[in-house]
Protein backbone atom coordinates (compact mmCIF):
# COMPACT_ATOMS: atom_id res chain seq x y z
CA UNK A 1 0.00 0.00 0.00
CA UNK A 2 1.43 3.37 -0.99
CA UNK A 3 1.51 6.20 1.48
CA UNK A 4 -0.60 8.27 -0.92
CA UNK A 5 -3.55 5.99 -0.08
CA UNK A 6 -2.86 5.95 3.65
CA UNK A 7 -4.96 9.00 4.53
CA UNK A 8 -7.99 7.91 6.53
CA UNK A 9 -9.27 11.16 8.04
CA UNK A 10 -10.46 14.22 6.14
CA UNK A 11 -9.13 16.48 8.89
CA UNK A 12 -8.83 16.68 12.68
CA UNK A 13 -12.56 17.30 13.09
CA UNK A 14 -13.31 14.07 11.23
CA UNK A 15 -10.71 12.22 13.34
CA UNK A 16 -12.21 13.55 16.56
CA UNK A 17 -15.74 12.51 15.65
CA UNK A 18 -14.61 9.01 14.70
CA UNK A 19 -12.46 8.63 17.80
CA UNK A 20 -15.37 9.79 19.97
CA UNK A 21 -17.31 6.64 18.97
CA UNK A 22 -14.65 4.52 20.66
CA UNK A 23 -14.88 6.61 23.83
CA UNK A 24 -18.64 6.57 24.39
CA UNK A 25 -18.20 4.12 27.29
CA UNK A 26 -16.74 7.00 29.32
CA UNK A 27 -19.85 9.15 28.84
CA UNK A 28 -21.11 8.73 32.39
CA UNK A 29 -17.75 8.63 34.14
CA UNK A 30 -16.57 11.73 35.99
CA UNK A 31 -14.53 12.62 32.93
CA UNK A 32 -12.42 15.55 31.71
CA UNK A 33 -10.99 15.82 28.17
CA UNK A 34 -7.49 17.26 27.84
CA UNK A 35 -6.20 18.28 24.41
CA UNK A 36 -2.53 18.71 23.58
CA UNK A 37 -2.09 22.02 21.74
CA UNK A 38 -2.44 22.83 19.15
CA UNK A 39 -3.77 20.15 16.76
CA UNK A 40 -4.82 17.78 19.52
CA UNK A 41 -7.31 20.35 20.85
CA UNK A 42 -9.34 20.18 17.62
CA UNK A 43 -9.66 16.40 18.03
CA UNK A 44 -10.32 16.79 21.77
CA UNK A 45 -13.09 19.33 21.23
CA UNK A 46 -15.12 16.87 19.16
CA UNK A 47 -14.75 14.25 21.91
CA UNK A 48 -15.64 16.66 24.71
CA UNK A 49 -18.65 17.84 22.71
CA UNK A 50 -19.83 14.24 22.11
CA UNK A 51 -19.43 13.34 25.80
CA UNK A 52 -20.69 16.68 27.15
CA UNK A 53 -17.46 16.82 29.18
CA UNK A 54 -15.21 19.70 30.31
CA UNK A 55 -12.36 20.52 27.92
CA UNK A 56 -8.95 21.87 28.90
CA UNK A 57 -5.40 21.87 27.57
CA UNK A 58 -2.06 20.59 28.78
CA UNK A 59 0.65 22.75 27.28
CA UNK A 60 3.74 20.80 26.24
CA UNK A 61 6.79 21.84 24.23
CA UNK A 62 9.20 19.53 22.45
CA UNK A 63 12.90 19.81 23.24
CA UNK A 64 14.52 19.88 19.81
CA UNK A 65 18.23 19.15 19.43
CA UNK A 66 20.16 22.44 18.86
CA UNK A 67 21.57 21.31 15.51
CA UNK A 68 18.45 19.35 14.46
CA UNK A 69 15.41 21.13 15.96
CA UNK A 70 13.07 18.61 14.33
CA UNK A 71 14.73 15.80 16.33
CA UNK A 72 13.06 15.64 19.74
CA UNK A 73 15.28 14.73 22.69
CA UNK A 74 12.46 15.21 25.20
CA UNK A 75 9.65 17.53 26.22
CA UNK A 76 8.53 19.83 29.03
CA UNK A 77 4.96 20.33 30.25
CA UNK A 78 3.28 22.95 32.37
CA UNK A 79 3.79 22.34 36.05
CA UNK A 80 7.46 21.47 35.49
CA UNK A 81 7.06 17.88 34.20
CA UNK A 82 10.05 16.90 32.05
CA UNK A 83 10.69 13.90 29.81
CA UNK A 84 14.20 13.27 28.45
CA UNK A 85 15.17 10.59 25.94
CA UNK A 86 18.77 9.99 26.92
CA UNK A 87 19.45 7.70 23.97
CA UNK A 88 18.34 10.30 21.44
CA UNK A 89 20.15 13.00 23.39
CA UNK A 90 23.39 11.02 23.19
CA UNK A 91 22.84 10.22 19.50
CA UNK A 92 22.34 13.91 18.73
CA UNK A 93 25.39 14.89 20.77
CA UNK A 94 23.46 17.17 23.14
CA UNK A 95 25.44 18.04 26.27
CA UNK A 96 23.97 18.48 29.74
CA UNK A 97 24.63 22.21 29.51
CA UNK A 98 22.76 22.45 26.19
CA UNK A 99 19.91 20.42 27.65
CA UNK A 100 19.61 22.75 30.66
CA UNK A 101 19.44 25.74 28.31
CA UNK A 102 16.78 24.02 26.20
CA UNK A 103 14.67 23.19 29.25
CA UNK A 104 14.87 26.78 30.52
CA UNK A 105 13.90 28.19 27.11
CA UNK A 106 10.98 25.81 26.54
CA UNK A 107 9.72 26.17 30.12
CA UNK A 108 9.39 29.91 29.54
CA UNK A 109 7.55 29.23 26.26
CA UNK A 110 5.18 26.86 28.08
CA UNK A 111 4.39 29.49 30.72
CA UNK A 112 3.69 32.08 28.02
CA UNK A 113 1.48 29.75 26.03
CA UNK A 114 -0.51 28.76 29.14
CA UNK A 115 -1.39 32.42 29.67
CA UNK A 116 -2.20 32.89 25.99
CA UNK A 117 -4.51 29.87 25.71
CA UNK A 118 -6.33 29.94 29.05
CA UNK A 119 -6.92 33.71 29.04
CA UNK A 120 -7.14 33.85 32.83
CA UNK A 121 -9.33 30.77 33.27
CA UNK A 122 -8.20 28.36 36.00
CA UNK A 123 -7.25 24.81 34.93
CA UNK A 124 -10.02 22.24 35.26
CA UNK A 125 -9.73 20.32 38.55
CA UNK A 126 -8.56 16.79 37.69
CA UNK A 127 -8.54 15.30 41.21
CA UNK A 128 -10.33 11.96 41.24
CA UNK A 129 -11.38 12.30 37.58
CA UNK A 130 -11.05 10.05 34.55
CA UNK A 131 -8.90 12.12 32.21
CA UNK A 132 -8.96 11.51 28.45
CA UNK A 133 -5.66 12.80 27.07
CA UNK A 134 -6.10 13.53 23.36
CA UNK A 135 -3.70 14.33 20.53
CA UNK A 136 -4.04 14.11 16.75
CA UNK A 137 -1.56 11.21 16.71
CA UNK A 138 1.51 9.77 18.38
CA UNK A 139 4.86 9.51 16.60
CA UNK A 140 7.75 9.37 19.11
CA UNK A 141 5.49 10.02 22.11
CA UNK A 142 7.84 12.43 23.89
CA UNK A 143 5.33 15.27 24.36
CA UNK A 144 2.65 12.80 25.48
CA UNK A 145 5.02 11.34 28.08
CA UNK A 146 5.58 14.76 29.63
CA UNK A 147 1.84 15.52 29.56
CA UNK A 148 0.90 12.23 31.24
CA UNK A 149 3.43 12.81 34.02
CA UNK A 150 2.01 16.29 34.66
CA UNK A 151 -1.63 15.17 34.60
CA UNK A 152 -0.91 12.30 36.99
CA UNK A 153 0.69 14.79 39.38
CA UNK A 154 -2.50 16.88 39.16
CA UNK A 155 -4.40 14.07 40.85
CA UNK A 156 -6.07 12.33 37.90
CA UNK A 157 -7.66 9.07 39.08
CA UNK A 158 -7.42 7.38 35.68
CA UNK A 159 -5.45 8.45 32.60
CA UNK A 160 -6.75 7.31 29.22
CA UNK A 161 -4.64 8.22 26.20
CA UNK A 162 -6.89 8.61 23.15
CA UNK A 163 -5.40 9.18 19.70
CA UNK A 164 -6.72 8.37 16.21
CA UNK A 165 -3.43 6.84 15.08
CA UNK A 166 0.00 6.15 16.54
CA UNK A 167 3.28 4.31 16.22
CA UNK A 168 2.89 0.91 17.87
CA UNK A 169 6.29 1.05 19.56
CA UNK A 170 5.60 4.48 21.05
CA UNK A 171 2.15 3.41 22.24
CA UNK A 172 3.72 0.41 23.95
CA UNK A 173 6.14 2.71 25.80
CA UNK A 174 3.26 4.97 26.87
CA UNK A 175 1.40 2.03 28.44
CA UNK A 176 3.67 2.46 31.46
CA UNK A 177 2.21 5.92 32.12
CA UNK A 178 -1.41 5.62 30.94
CA UNK A 179 -3.98 3.38 32.61
CA UNK A 180 -5.38 2.54 29.21
CA UNK A 181 -4.91 3.52 25.56
CA UNK A 182 -7.56 3.91 22.88
CA UNK A 183 -6.04 4.01 19.39
CA UNK A 184 -8.16 2.63 16.54
CA UNK A 185 -5.24 2.62 14.11
CA UNK A 186 -1.91 1.55 15.64
CA UNK A 187 0.80 1.39 12.97
CA UNK A 188 3.97 -0.72 13.14
CA UNK A 189 5.84 0.98 10.27
CA UNK A 190 4.93 4.51 11.31
CA UNK A 191 6.31 7.47 9.35
CA UNK A 192 4.31 10.58 10.23
CA UNK A 193 0.96 11.57 11.75
CA UNK A 194 0.14 13.88 8.86
CA UNK A 195 0.06 11.03 6.35
CA UNK A 196 -3.20 9.84 7.94
CA UNK A 197 -4.96 13.14 7.13
CA UNK A 198 -6.13 14.67 3.85
CA UNK A 199 -5.92 18.08 5.52
CA UNK A 200 -3.26 18.46 8.22
CA UNK A 201 -2.93 22.23 8.17
CA UNK A 202 -1.58 24.03 11.23
CA UNK A 203 -3.92 24.98 14.08
CA UNK A 204 -3.58 28.50 15.49
CA UNK A 205 -3.61 29.65 19.11
CA UNK A 206 -6.74 31.68 18.33
CA UNK A 207 -8.55 28.53 17.17
CA UNK A 208 -7.57 26.72 20.40
CA UNK A 209 -8.89 29.62 22.49
CA UNK A 210 -12.13 29.64 20.48
CA UNK A 211 -12.71 25.90 20.97
CA UNK A 212 -12.05 26.09 24.72
CA UNK A 213 -14.51 28.97 25.05
CA UNK A 214 -17.14 27.19 22.94
CA UNK A 215 -16.99 24.04 25.08
CA UNK A 216 -17.23 26.06 28.31
CA UNK A 217 -20.39 27.67 26.92
CA UNK A 218 -21.82 24.33 25.78
CA UNK A 219 -21.23 22.79 29.21
CA UNK A 220 -22.91 25.71 30.93
CA UNK A 221 -25.99 25.20 28.72
CA UNK A 222 -26.05 21.48 29.50
CA UNK A 223 -25.76 22.18 33.22
CA UNK A 224 -28.65 24.63 32.96
CA UNK A 225 -30.84 22.07 31.17
CA UNK A 226 -29.97 19.45 33.78
CA UNK A 227 -31.26 21.73 36.56
CA UNK A 228 -34.61 21.88 34.78
CA UNK A 229 -35.03 18.22 33.80
CA UNK A 230 -32.65 15.28 33.76
CA UNK A 231 -31.90 13.85 30.33
CA UNK A 232 -33.19 10.40 29.47
CA UNK A 233 -29.59 9.23 29.04
CA UNK A 234 -28.95 10.25 32.67
CA UNK A 235 -31.83 8.11 33.89
CA UNK A 236 -30.53 5.02 32.09
CA UNK A 237 -26.81 5.16 32.66
CA UNK A 238 -24.39 2.68 31.17
CA UNK A 239 -22.64 0.87 34.03
CA UNK A 240 -19.00 1.84 34.46
CA UNK A 241 -16.29 -0.75 33.97
CA UNK A 242 -14.31 -1.61 37.11
CA UNK A 243 -10.66 -2.52 36.58
CA UNK A 244 -9.02 -5.10 38.87
CA UNK A 245 -5.31 -5.94 38.72
CA UNK A 246 -4.60 -9.62 39.41
CA UNK A 247 -1.64 -12.02 39.63
CA UNK A 248 -1.96 -15.69 38.70
CA UNK A 249 0.54 -18.40 39.72
CA UNK A 250 2.34 -20.20 36.90
CA UNK A 251 4.57 -22.57 38.84
CA UNK A 252 7.59 -20.49 37.80
CA UNK A 253 6.44 -17.07 38.98
CA UNK A 254 3.42 -14.85 38.55
CA UNK A 255 1.41 -13.78 35.52
CA UNK A 256 0.00 -10.26 35.72
CA UNK A 257 -3.46 -9.50 34.44
CA UNK A 258 -6.22 -6.90 34.19
CA UNK A 259 -9.82 -7.94 34.81
CA UNK A 260 -12.47 -5.46 33.63
CA UNK A 261 -15.96 -6.15 34.95
CA UNK A 262 -19.24 -4.30 35.03
CA UNK A 263 -22.71 -4.78 36.55
CA UNK A 264 -25.05 -6.99 34.54
CA UNK A 265 -22.32 -8.29 32.25
CA UNK A 266 -23.62 -10.86 29.77
CA UNK A 267 -20.36 -12.83 29.67
CA UNK A 268 -16.61 -12.87 30.22
CA UNK A 269 -13.81 -13.21 27.66
CA UNK A 270 -10.16 -14.04 28.43
CA UNK A 271 -7.59 -12.88 25.87
CA UNK A 272 -4.65 -15.05 24.78
CA UNK A 273 -2.16 -12.70 23.13
CA UNK A 274 0.04 -13.55 20.18
CA UNK A 275 3.71 -14.13 19.54
CA UNK A 276 5.99 -11.80 21.47
CA UNK A 277 3.09 -9.73 22.83
CA UNK A 278 1.61 -9.17 26.29
CA UNK A 279 -1.56 -8.04 28.01
CA UNK A 280 -0.67 -4.53 26.85
CA UNK A 281 -1.26 -5.45 23.20
CA UNK A 282 -2.79 -2.32 21.69
CA UNK A 283 -4.93 -4.36 19.29
CA UNK A 284 -6.30 -6.69 21.94
CA UNK A 285 -7.00 -3.77 24.24
CA UNK A 286 -8.92 -2.06 21.47
CA UNK A 287 -11.05 -5.18 20.91
CA UNK A 288 -11.54 -5.52 24.68
CA UNK A 289 -12.79 -1.94 24.82
CA UNK A 290 -15.37 -2.69 22.15
CA UNK A 291 -16.49 -5.78 24.08
CA UNK A 292 -16.98 -3.59 27.14
CA UNK A 293 -19.38 -1.49 25.08
CA UNK A 294 -21.35 -4.70 24.52
CA UNK A 295 -21.38 -5.36 28.30
CA UNK A 296 -18.87 -8.20 28.06
CA UNK A 297 -16.27 -8.39 30.86
CA UNK A 298 -12.67 -9.13 29.87
CA UNK A 299 -9.44 -10.54 31.26
CA UNK A 300 -6.17 -9.57 29.61
CA UNK A 301 -3.17 -11.25 31.19
CA UNK A 302 0.41 -12.26 30.48
CA UNK A 303 0.88 -15.87 29.46
CA UNK A 304 4.55 -15.68 30.52
CA UNK A 305 6.19 -14.49 33.73
CA UNK A 306 8.50 -11.45 33.62
CA UNK A 307 11.58 -13.70 33.63
CA UNK A 308 10.16 -15.90 30.88
CA UNK A 309 9.39 -12.82 28.80
CA UNK A 310 13.00 -11.67 29.11
CA UNK A 311 14.21 -15.06 27.89
CA UNK A 312 11.61 -15.16 25.11
CA UNK A 313 12.61 -11.74 23.80
CA UNK A 314 16.06 -13.21 23.08
CA UNK A 315 15.19 -16.78 22.07
CA UNK A 316 11.59 -16.44 20.77
CA UNK A 317 11.12 -20.02 21.98
CA UNK A 318 8.31 -19.86 24.53
CA UNK A 319 5.87 -17.95 22.32
CA UNK A 320 5.56 -21.09 20.17
CA UNK A 321 5.30 -23.50 23.09
CA UNK A 322 1.57 -24.07 22.63
CA UNK A 323 1.30 -26.63 25.42
CA UNK A 324 2.85 -24.20 27.90
CA UNK A 325 0.63 -21.32 26.78
CA UNK A 326 -2.47 -23.52 26.89
CA UNK A 327 -1.65 -24.65 30.43
CA UNK A 328 -1.43 -21.00 31.46
CA UNK A 329 -4.85 -20.38 29.92
CA UNK A 330 -6.24 -23.35 31.84
CA UNK A 331 -4.89 -21.79 35.07
CA UNK A 332 -6.71 -18.56 34.22
CA UNK A 333 -9.89 -20.44 33.30
CA UNK A 334 -9.92 -22.39 36.55
CA UNK A 335 -9.27 -19.22 38.55
CA UNK A 336 -12.14 -17.37 36.86
CA UNK A 337 -14.50 -20.32 37.36
CA UNK A 338 -13.75 -20.14 41.10
CA UNK A 339 -14.19 -16.37 41.51
CA UNK A 340 -17.59 -15.61 43.02
CA UNK A 341 -18.08 -12.34 41.14
CA UNK A 342 -17.66 -13.82 37.65
CA UNK A 343 -18.00 -17.61 37.93
CA UNK A 344 -21.64 -17.59 36.80
CA UNK A 345 -20.88 -15.67 33.61
CA UNK A 346 -20.70 -17.54 30.27
CA UNK A 347 -17.01 -17.76 29.41
CA UNK A 348 -15.17 -17.37 26.10
CA UNK A 349 -11.62 -17.11 24.75
CA UNK A 350 -10.16 -14.63 22.27
CA UNK A 351 -6.84 -15.70 20.78
CA UNK A 352 -4.41 -13.90 18.47
CA UNK A 353 -1.56 -15.51 16.52
CA UNK A 354 -0.12 -18.38 18.60
CA UNK A 355 -2.54 -17.43 21.37
CA UNK A 356 -5.36 -18.74 19.17
CA UNK A 357 -3.82 -22.22 19.17
CA UNK A 358 -3.40 -22.03 22.94
CA UNK A 359 -7.07 -21.04 23.27
CA UNK A 360 -8.20 -24.05 21.23
CA UNK A 361 -6.05 -26.46 23.23
CA UNK A 362 -7.29 -24.96 26.52
CA UNK A 363 -10.89 -25.30 25.30
CA UNK A 364 -10.24 -28.97 24.51
CA UNK A 365 -8.92 -29.44 28.05
CA UNK A 366 -11.84 -27.57 29.67
CA UNK A 367 -14.83 -28.39 27.41
CA UNK A 368 -17.38 -27.66 30.12
CA UNK A 369 -15.99 -24.22 30.90
CA UNK A 370 -15.33 -22.57 27.53
CA UNK A 371 -18.54 -21.54 25.79
CA UNK A 372 -17.06 -20.08 22.56
CA UNK A 373 -13.81 -18.97 20.89
CA UNK A 374 -12.71 -16.22 18.51
CA UNK A 375 -9.35 -16.28 16.70
CA UNK A 376 -7.85 -13.07 15.22
CA UNK A 377 -5.14 -13.71 12.65
CA UNK A 378 -4.48 -16.90 14.57
CA UNK A 379 -2.52 -20.07 14.02
CA UNK A 380 -5.17 -22.68 14.85
CA UNK A 381 -3.14 -25.24 12.91
CA UNK A 382 -0.64 -25.27 15.79
CA UNK A 383 -3.32 -26.81 18.03
CA UNK A 384 -2.68 -30.12 16.20
CA UNK A 385 -4.95 -33.04 17.05
CA UNK A 386 -6.61 -31.05 19.83
CA UNK A 387 -8.65 -29.41 17.06
CA UNK A 388 -10.66 -32.63 16.89
CA UNK A 389 -11.55 -32.33 20.60
CA UNK A 390 -12.81 -28.73 20.60
CA UNK A 391 -16.53 -28.53 21.37
CA UNK A 392 -16.87 -24.75 21.79
CA UNK A 393 -18.25 -22.83 18.76
CA UNK A 394 -15.24 -21.26 17.05
CA UNK A 395 -14.93 -18.20 14.80
CA UNK A 396 -11.73 -17.76 12.76
CA UNK A 397 -11.11 -14.18 11.54
CA UNK A 398 -8.32 -13.80 8.98
CA UNK A 399 -7.06 -10.94 6.81
CA UNK A 400 -7.66 -11.40 3.11
CA UNK A 401 -4.10 -10.31 2.33
CA UNK A 402 -2.63 -12.69 4.92
CA UNK A 403 -2.62 -15.47 2.33
CA UNK A 404 -0.33 -18.01 4.02
CA UNK A 405 -2.13 -17.79 7.37
CA UNK A 406 -5.49 -17.83 5.58
CA UNK A 407 -4.62 -21.18 4.00
CA UNK A 408 -3.52 -22.58 7.38
CA UNK A 409 -6.81 -21.40 8.89
CA UNK A 410 -8.81 -23.11 6.18
CA UNK A 411 -6.97 -26.36 6.78
CA UNK A 412 -7.58 -26.09 10.54
CA UNK A 413 -11.21 -25.15 9.89
CA UNK A 414 -11.74 -28.42 8.03
CA UNK A 415 -10.46 -30.37 11.06
CA UNK A 416 -12.72 -28.67 13.59
CA UNK A 417 -15.75 -30.79 14.48
CA UNK A 418 -17.61 -28.08 16.44
CA UNK A 419 -19.91 -25.30 15.27
CA UNK A 420 -17.58 -23.09 13.29
CA UNK A 421 -17.31 -20.11 10.99
CA UNK A 422 -14.49 -18.39 9.13
CA UNK A 423 -14.60 -14.70 8.24
CA UNK A 424 -12.12 -13.16 5.78
CA UNK A 425 -11.62 -9.40 6.19
CA UNK A 426 -11.00 -8.10 2.67
CA UNK A 427 -7.84 -6.04 2.24
CA UNK A 428 -6.54 -6.75 5.74
CA UNK A 429 -3.04 -8.04 6.49
CA UNK A 430 -1.91 -10.24 9.38
CA UNK A 431 -2.02 -7.46 12.00
CA UNK A 432 -5.26 -5.87 10.74
CA UNK A 433 -3.47 -2.53 10.71
CA UNK A 434 -5.37 -1.17 7.72
CA UNK A 435 -7.92 1.59 8.46
CA UNK A 436 -11.16 0.04 9.68
CA UNK A 437 -9.89 -3.55 9.69
CA UNK A 438 -9.62 -3.89 13.46
CA UNK A 439 -13.08 -2.37 13.84
CA UNK A 440 -14.45 -5.21 11.69
CA UNK A 441 -12.68 -7.76 13.91
CA UNK A 442 -14.19 -6.20 17.04
CA UNK A 443 -17.68 -6.21 15.52
CA UNK A 444 -17.41 -9.86 14.43
CA UNK A 445 -16.08 -10.92 17.84
CA UNK A 446 -18.76 -8.98 19.71
CA UNK A 447 -21.56 -10.58 17.67
CA UNK A 448 -20.09 -14.10 18.05
CA UNK A 449 -19.67 -13.83 21.81
CA UNK A 450 -23.07 -12.17 22.31
CA UNK A 451 -24.84 -14.83 20.28
CA UNK A 452 -23.31 -17.77 22.13
CA UNK A 453 -23.47 -16.17 25.55
CA UNK A 454 -27.19 -15.63 24.93
CA UNK A 455 -27.52 -19.31 24.08
CA UNK A 456 -25.87 -20.20 27.37
CA UNK A 457 -28.07 -17.82 29.34
CA UNK A 458 -31.36 -18.79 27.75
CA UNK A 459 -30.63 -22.49 27.30
CA UNK A 460 -30.92 -22.54 23.54
CA UNK A 461 -30.19 -25.81 21.80
CA UNK A 462 -27.20 -26.70 19.67
CA UNK A 463 -26.54 -24.49 16.64
CA UNK A 464 -25.79 -25.80 13.19
CA UNK A 465 -22.28 -25.68 11.80
CA UNK A 466 -21.65 -22.93 9.30
CA UNK A 467 -18.86 -21.57 7.18
CA UNK A 468 -18.72 -17.98 5.95
CA UNK A 469 -16.14 -16.86 3.48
Amino acid sequence: MSWQTKAHFRDRVDAGRKLARSLDRFRHDDVVVIGLPRGGVVVAYEIAHALAAPLDVCVVRKLGAPVQPELGVGAVAEGGAIYINRDTMSLAGVSDEELDALVAEKTQEVDERVQRLRRGHAPVDLRGKTVLVVDDGVATGGTVQAALRHLRACGAHRLVLAVPVGATESLHDLEKLADSIVCPFPEDDFIAVGLWYDNFSATTDDEVVRLLARQRTDNERVDHRNLAAPRKSDRVRRPATREVQIALPSGHGWMGGTLDIMPNACGLVAFAHGSGSSRYSVRNRYVAGELHRAKIATLLFDLLTEEEERVDRVTASMRFDIDLLACRLVVATDWLRAEAEVRELPFGLFGASTGAAAALVAAAKRPGAVRCIVSRGGRPDLAGDDLLLVKAPTLLVVGGEDTEVLELNREAFDRLACEKSIEVVAGASHLFEEPGALEVVAQLASRWFHSHFADATHGHGARTNSAAG
